[in-house]
């Protein structure tokens, strides 16, 4: 059965909608985006390639399947799926998100379908793919399990589910509220709130609970001194990322 209700969250898209036209900006409100997504670029790419025995040597190495990017924001992520080959769909909640996306998706010479949409609104139509990202957005939504039912009902069988979001701990509260919200203001008070943030062991029951199979998880941990962002096997403590299949 398809969710028919949406998880969206009013207040939480407001935020958003209010930050649209920075998205592209890499020393903006996003500024913590830009300076992630190489590492977070890797892990999707890496992971993609492995389940659907892709060579990322090859100039377009995702040719052929259909990824949708779920809260796509300024297209950060789904511009780079599309230059990899893929049939790419950047759906976020926050209408203000969509021309930007558009407008530098045009520029850049790709064709990416954005839409104004929900994941619940896409698995009611009865879309599907082979390949969700989940980038930062379950720590945003009202009821994170109908939400992921909502991901999972929307991938094909042995499609890949990957998603991305933060640990609820003290370090995680100092580290991504009052570090980047309050000391070095990368982001607006009260982008994130802590009480939605979810563990590792939580997300990956509620990932079993909506149908998938979790496959593997890792830590995004940065580098004060670097000032640089790395995958971590162990540190799963603040940000981390979470893959897993849709049973064939």
């Amino acid at each position: 059965m398809h969710p028919s209700h949406t998880t969206v969250d009013p207040a939480e898209v407001a935020k958003f909608e209010a930050m649209a036209a920075e998205w592209w900006d890499p020393k903006g409100k996003f500024k913590p985006l830009h300076m992630l997504n190489p590492c977070r670029l890797d892990y999707i790419s890496q992971q993609i390639a492995a389940e659907f025995d892709r060579d990322l040597g090859k100039t377009k190495p995702f040719d052929g399947l259909r990824l949708l990017d779920i809260g796509c924001g300024g297209g950060l992520l789904s511009e780079p799926m599309a230059r990899l080959g893929a049939t790419v769909v950047g759906a976020d909640a926050a209408g203000g998100n969509i021309p930007v996306a558009q407008v530098h998706a045009a520029q850049s010479g790709l064709d990416i379908d954005y839409r104004h949409t929900t994941a619940e609104a896409l698995a009611d139509a009865g879309e599907k793919f082979d390949v969700v990202l989940n980038m930062e957005v379950v720590e945003h939504v009202a009821d994170p399990l109908s939400y992921l039912t909502a991901c999972q009902t929307l991938l094909k069988p042995g499609g890949l589910h990957i998603c991305s979001t933060l640990n609820r701990n003290p370090k995680s509260f100092a580290v991504a509220i009052l570090g980047a919200e309050y000391v070095m203001r990368w982001l607006p008070k009260g982008t994130h709130e802590w009480h939605k943030f979810i563990t590792p062991d939580e997300l990956c029951a509620l990932i079993e609970q909506a149908g998938l199979t979790p496959v593997d998880r890792k830590g995004m941990v940065f580098n004060p001194f670097s000032w640089t962002w790395s995958m971590s096997d162990r540190d799963l403590s603040v940000n981390y990322v979470t893959a897993s299949t849709k049973p064939a």
